[in-house]
């Protein structure tokens, strides 16, 4: 066993982003801190998804998310979206993207992805994902998972 597991994988340094998901008919989105860039020519995104949420089921079979960069005054919507809860959207302003996936209106930018396929990793799946449209929504810099503490409880996992 490797002490303090949690608190060193703190130091893998990485963003804090909200996930929007769509079906085509239903939509949901979720916070996300193992995203990163895997290719240039195209562009590819990957992001890790638990197969035992909702959203993966709606990731699966609309095969279109939005990746919404999140701000460091933004550790409240992190919070808020990591959490399980009917119509969790309701609260927040969102346009659609050319995928027809959600953007959250107040992240600092987003990606419109349409997704490419998904591997196994563990307890999670990756899904990569080629990036269709981007761009800058709002000013600021960009959450980091060491600055949300232990918000998606993910201490209480490695043991």
């Amino acid at each position: 066993m490797i002490e303090n597991i949690d608190t060193l994988f703190k130091h893998i340094s990485h963003g804090v982003y909200v996930i929007g998901v769509t079906d085509g008919t239903h939509y949901n989105a979720f916070t996300a801190a193992w995203v990163m860039q895997v290719s240039f020519k195209p562009p590819l995104l990957a992001l890790s998804i638990n197969p035992a949420n909702y959203s993966y089921q709606l990731l699966q079979a609309g095969r279109v998310c939005t990746v919404n960069v999140l701000s460091q005054e933004q550790y409240a919507l992190a919070e808020h979206f990591g959490r399980s809860a009917a119509d969790k959207m309701a609260a927040y302003p969102w346009q659609q993207a050319k995928t027809g996936a959600p953007i959250l209106s107040e992240s600092l930018a987003y990606f419109d992805c349409q997704l490419s396929h998904f591997t196994d990793a563990g307890d999670h799946k990756i899904a990569v994902c080629e990036v269709l449209a981007a761009a800058k929504l709002n000013p600021g810099q960009p959450l980091l998972y060491h600055q949300t503490g232990d918000v998606d409880g993910s201490s209480a996992l490695y043991r």
